[in-house]
């Protein structure tokens, strides 16, 4: 794939995680920052953004979006397709939740 695929790879999912990222904020905020996994502040900035905004960081060649996980332990659990998935995808989410929540700082 060339450098400007994959830059226009990379817009497209920017833009799609920054609309739905706000959507989900304005829907349930609650829920929103548990599921993105952000704090209040970047929760409070990433709802007011305008479209210009939106459009603009999503052109970015830096991917906004990252998993939340770094370990093999959540991957595994998330990647679970034996008759224990329900209760895999349930741990996940509770080691998920221990994990302190992203800040401006």
């Amino acid at each position: 794939m060339s450098a400007n695929g994959l830059h226009d790879e990379i817009r497209e999912l920017n833009l799609a995680y920054l609309m739905l990222t706000q959507h989900m904020l304005r829907d349930d905020r609650a829920a929103a920052i548990y599921r993105l996994g952000i704090g209040e502040e970047v929760a409070d900035m990433l709802e007011g953004l305008s479209s210009a905004q939106v459009l603009r960081m999503a052109s970015s060649n830096m991917l906004l979006c990252q998993f939340r996980f770094n370990d093999t332990m959540l991957v595994d659990l998330l990647s679970s397709h034996g008759r224990e998935r329900g209760a895999a995808h349930l741990h996940a989410a509770i080691l998920a939740a221990g994990r302190p929540v992203e800040s401006l700082a």
